[in-house]
């Protein structure tokens, strides 16, 4: 097992890429800290894997005293820390005229500094363990698309943090900071999202080549198995990378405007 006897902490694990990347950690034999705000997800997730091997902590995330509390219901429960992952965020849609200093504000709160801040708090025992750091970021980190301009801002300070913070922590403290960028994942609240916004109950299962080449989008799993590599000892070496995990450059596609033309009528 690649993950053994590791402490991870995954915010925003109760749904979608963190709870997978979760499972496939305690798969590969860590004990786990499972974070978001949906409870009774959350228990299920717990049940599922066992109070041995996990434990449930519900908070905003921007809360005052959340990053702290995640750190020490690692420590309580596991006796140490060896990884986290920041992958808890805000996938909204905005654009320039929909966008005003309050709503950034919070986008960049809860995508930027919350990891920031979380990362401050795990740092001490991080650095006794050597220890990793994986963000989740997204590959709208370079430009964006038309109708997430606030996500794509506070994701592309993210990309820059892992940057700095890869170099830095690395050096001081002997803790890798890494980062994947995934494109366009089926997550379940991305189901919902697309449906909101007038699409059909089963959009995925039609998707336009242009937009989905392989005939469908990424799975959460696909993210989750990526990143076993950069939270276990084969990447004990490799520090302030960020892997982009889509099927074609984002850079250079223009995302169309209208929903409806991600699939086939």
């Amino acid at each position: 097992m690649r993950l053994q006897n590791k402490v991870i902490i995954v915010t925003g694990s109760t749904t979608g890429i963190g709870k997978a990347i979760a499972m496939k950690c305690v798969e590969e034999g860590a004990c786990v800290v499972i974070h978001g705000l949906e409870k009774d997800w959350g228990e299920a997730i717990v049940a599922e894997i066992g109070n041995d091997k996990a434990v449930l902590h519900i908070e905003d995330i921007t809360a005052e005293s959340a990053v702290q509390s995640l750190v020490d219901t690692a420590i309580k429960n596991f006796g140490k820390l060896d990884a986290i992952v920041n992958n808890a965020a805000w996938v909204v849609s905005s654009n320039i005229e929909t966008t005003d200093a309050a709503f950034l504000r919070k986008v960049i709160e809860i995508n930027t500094i919350a990891p920031f801040l979380l990362i401050k708090a795990a740092l001490p025992h991080l650095h006794k363990t050597n220890g990793s750091i994986l963000n989740i970021g997204s590959v709208n980190a370079y430009c964006g698309e038309p109708n997430l301009l606030a996500y794509s801002i506070s994701k592309g300070a993210l990309m820059t943090m892992t940057r700095n913070l890869g170099d830095t922590l690395f050096r001081e403290y002997g803790v890798r900071v890494n980062q994947i960028n995934p494109g366009w994942v089926l997550t379940e609240t991305e189901i919902k999202r697309k449906r909101e916004q007038g699409l059909p109950e089963d959009w995925y299962k039609n998707l336009n080549d242009v937009i989905a080449p392989s005939g469908r989008i990424l799975l959460p799993s696909e993210i989750a198995a990526a990143a076993i590599y950069w939270l276990s000892d084969e990447s004990s070496s490799v520090s302030g990378q960020v892997v982009d995990i889509d099927q074609h450059p984002f850079l250079g596609r223009n995302p169309p405007k209208d929903p409806s033309t991600i699939y086939r009528k």
